[in-house]
């Protein structure tokens, strides 16, 4: 550890609180090579012994680490270096699905599923959807990721007779649907701040009480049909959402 972290030299260097120089000496070990993503920190127990300083003053460096996104914690594992993650910024002018989104990007856009069928719906779908008494839903969660970096939670509900075999999505919703000229012309999003439950944060690989943004749409086709109701719930490291905006004369 004393060769990864000069943690001895804490307390004779300068540089403000003892703090700021515990966080400025893990980021610059991050810099150089030092420390790799994917790293373990000692236990804040033995960095406060080697650095003769206290547990609380190490808990403070380390949470301001991972407020910036270059350490997480993975509950019951520990304090680890993390994979630097690509920031991406989404325009708010343009109905695209996350595919496209990635496929602009040069990123290979990829799904972890986690369910996938057909369900009785909800009040709450039947309600958004317009659905019938004797209608299900076509039902799909799932991890979306870029790279096979995780970037977001995506929860998407559709009626049965859009998407009668939900197994058949294999990455791209809408390249599917295409095939068979179902293809939203409009959509209503609304976009929130959150913080993420501990699944949730497990799912996405940030710590734990980690912000996210939240995207729910509303789509509709050409008729006015609401064609899906989906929510995502974006990595706040990872994702900028843009729009640009004119004065009326």
């Amino acid at each position: 550890m004393t060769q990864t972290l000069p943690l001895h030299r804490l307390q004779t260097s300068s540089g403000g609180p003892l703090y700021v120089k515990l966080k400025r000496l893990i980021e610059e070990a991050v810099a150089n090579g030092q420390l790799r993503h994917g790293d373990a920190l000692p236990p804040e127990r033995d960095i406060a012994d080697a650095a003769d300083i206290s547990r609380v003053t190490v808990r403070k460096a380390l949470d301001h680490l991972v407020e910036d996104g270059l350490l997480v914690r993975r509950r019951g594992s520990g304090t680890f270096v993390a994979k630097p993650v690509p920031r991406m910024q989404q325009p708010l002018t343009r109905l695209t699905s996350f595919s496209e989104d990635m496929r602009r990007r040069g990123m290979i856009a990829g799904s972890h599923w986690l369910e996938r069928g057909l369900h009785f719906p909800t009040p709450e779908e039947t309600m958004a959807l317009g659905l019938s008494s004797s209608a299900r839903v076509a039902r799909l969660i799932r991890i979306r990721t870029a790279n096979d970096m995780p970037i977001a939670l995506e929860r998407t509900s559709l009626p049965d007779d859009l998407l009668p075999d939900p197994e058949t999505v294999e990455n791209s919703l809408y390249h599917l649907l295409g095939q068979r000229s179902i293809r939203p012309v409009r959509a209503n999003q609304r976009i929130s701040a959150v913080l993420l439950k501990d699944d949730e944060t497990e799912l996405l690989g940030v710590s734990a009480g980690s912000p996210a943004l939240s995207v729910q749409r509303i789509a509709y086709l050409d008729t006015g049909r609401v064609m899906e109701v989906s929510r995502a719930l974006y990595r706040h490291d990872a994702y900028d959402l843009v729009a640009e905006l004119t004065l009326e004369s």
